[in-house]
């Protein structure tokens, strides 16, 4: 989707309330529910990974299993710094990563003004420097919360369908606490795409 197209379409869910791929999406999502297996978790889990790779353009490098394992720590409560010790990268390569997923803290929302506007802005194509100059704040400012809100766009432009999904399949405590013990013990192996290891874990 080229920035014009973009745009339209912001416009439109803007206006209208809704979204032209909802019908679509939401009869995707009974399939996820009452899923239990571990193991069939996080192979939708990685599907719904592969899904966005292939329909975004992702910041990072990381492997299809670095960023399962992310996302099932994420919805295990793990903090950035604990996810990038697990995985052996950089807390902000975590957090570029969060948002390729759609993965928004609400501590990553903390704008120091106007999020809304700051957004309308965004959509119409304002760069850095006259967003600066719009609220008043340093350029490095903006250069750390466009990121935050340029990954709530895109996941509005899809009515929340990858963060939803993600949430209805890792939810269940039990399930997610197992899951997230195997991705701590799994980790540092899948952290990279290119990388193999022979170390027995």
């Amino acid at each position: 989707m080229d920035e014009k197209t973009a745009e339209l379409r912001d416009i439109f869910i803007e206006t209208t309330g809704s979204d032209t791929v909802t019908e679509r999406q939401s009869e995707s999502r009974g399939s996820l529910a009452d899923v239990d297996d571990p193991e069939e978790v996080r192979a939708r889990v990685r599907g719904l990974v592969t899904t966005m790779r292939e329909r975004y353009e992702f910041e990072t490098d990381l492997s299809d299993d670095a960023l399962v394992s992310l996302v099932v720590g994420y919805f295990d409560g793990e903090t950035d710094d604990a996810l990038a010790v697990e995985l052996d990268i950089a807390p902000a390569t975590v957090r570029t990563a969060r948002f390729d997923l759609h993965l928004v803290r609400e501590s990553d929302r903390e704008f120091p003004f106007d999020a809304d506007r700051f957004d309308k802005l965004l959509v119409g194509g304002a760069d850095d420097d006259m967003l600066a100059e719009t609220f008043d704040v340093p350029t490095d400012v903006i250069d750390e919360l466009r990121p935050v809100a340029e990954a709530d766009i895109q996941s509005t432009r899809v009515n929340h369908r990858f963060r939803d999904d993600f949430a209805e399949l890792l939810t269940d405590d039990d399930l997610s606490g197992r899951l997230a013990e195997d991705a701590r013990r799994d980790g540092l192996r899948e952290a990279t795409e290119d990388i193999e290891t022979d170390v027995s874990l």
